[in-house]
């Protein structure tokens, strides 16, 4: 009993807390995704980038309010710089839309012409992120690093394994569910909310029911927006940040909205922490659970490891792949690419 114990524990501080971090990541990323591809009717493959931009003033409003020597304690002081973040993307996102998407829009244009003004857009995007805060990696989480540590685990429990929760994860997880829940809410309860969505389901039939194109555009973007910051902050204190790393995300991403169902907000959600189940379990070194769960003649003499993490992007692509060959609807039937 005391191996299956530790087999859990093992299992849980290298497999399920990170997933279940890295799902929250990828499912606000893929809401933000799938609003803008249902409501709008495009994919926006600057979205990484966007993440991108909206963690940048985060963490340059962070910098500036550690200077001053305000914090929030043990939280990090990036929470309290997120509104700001938020709002800058935000202003970011309209301007980009004025000045470059609604003018395709008032074409009419074609989804695969926005599709590839989105990839300029995040050309640029990523250009000036890196020419601000520059390309290489930056830290800037502070406050208590653990909500427990290994060693305090080991002590309250008396087995060998030690579990370890960081309090970026555990600000992940509660953030997430508090952002899901109040967008549900709000698609779901407010006037605007159901403007938007009866736009996404039949742009003409909204038109002639007096729905404002137009606020239904800008409200959209502010919610991807936002979204896209609290994904991007909460992804860069986790891990870091680094903006070839949000340029890399995208796949992940993507494939976490096709794979759940363009257009479903829930599809989003359950896709987002499929992927990440799915590249954490694959990329895992298997072999210290094992080494509980096994008898010593069977125990592995290697790593148990199917590929490295090195390759943990190609689960989501191999994932997209499949997906749109055998049903490009998605889990919740969304809309086909």
């Amino acid at each position: 009993m005391i191996e299956f114990l530790n087999a859990l524990v093992v299992l849980t501080n290298f497999v399920l807390v990170p997933a279940i971090a890295y799902g929250s990541q990828l499912a606000l990323g893929a809401l933000g995704v799938t609003l803008i591809y249902g409501i709008l009717r495009f994919s926006n493959f600057a979205h990484g980038d966007t993440m991108a931009f909206g963690t940048m003033a985060t963490i340059l409003v962070t910098w500036w309010l550690q200077s001053l020597g305000l914090s929030l304690g043990p939280l990090p002081t990036a929470l309290l710089a997120l509104p700001v973040g938020i709002l800058v993307c935000m202003a970011l996102v309209l301007f980009t839309d004025r000045a470059v998407y609604r003018f395709y829009r008032e074409q009419k244009a074609k989804p695969v012409i926005l599709v590839i003004v989105s990839i300029g857009v995040m050309f640029v995007l990523n250009g000036l992120v890196r020419f601000v805060i520059g390309p290489g990696e930056q830290r800037f989480a502070d406050g208590e690093r653990f909500i427990i540590t290994a060693r305090e685990f080991r002590d309250w429990s008396g087995l060998s394994e030690g579990l370890a929760l960081k309090t970026t994860q555990g600000i992940t997880v509660v953030t997430a569910v508090i952002v899901v829940a109040a967008l549900f809410w709000f698609l779901g309860r407010t006037r605007t909310g159901k403007s938007m969505r009866a736009y996404s389901d039949n742009e003409d039939l909204a038109l002639l029911s007096g729905i404002n194109p137009d606020r239904v555009v800008m409200v959209t973007w502010l919610i991807v927006a936002g979204l896209a910051t609290i994904a991007g902050v909460l992804y860069g204190l986790d891990k870091t940040f680094k903006p070839f790393t949000y340029f890399q995300l995208l796949l992940p991403i993507f494939a976490s909205a096709i794979v759940g169902g363009l257009g479903s907000p829930l599809g989003a959600i359950a896709g987002g922490f499929i992927i990440a189940f799915s590249e954490v379990t694959i990329t895992y070194a298997w072999k210290k659970v094992l080494v509980y769960l096994l008898p010593d003649a069977l125990e592995p003499s290697g790593l148990v490891q199917l590929l490295s993490t090195d390759y943990k992007f190609a689960v989501s692509f191999v994932i997209l792949l499949i997906v749109l060959l055998f049903r490009p609807t998605g889990l919740f039937r969304g809309k086909s690419v």
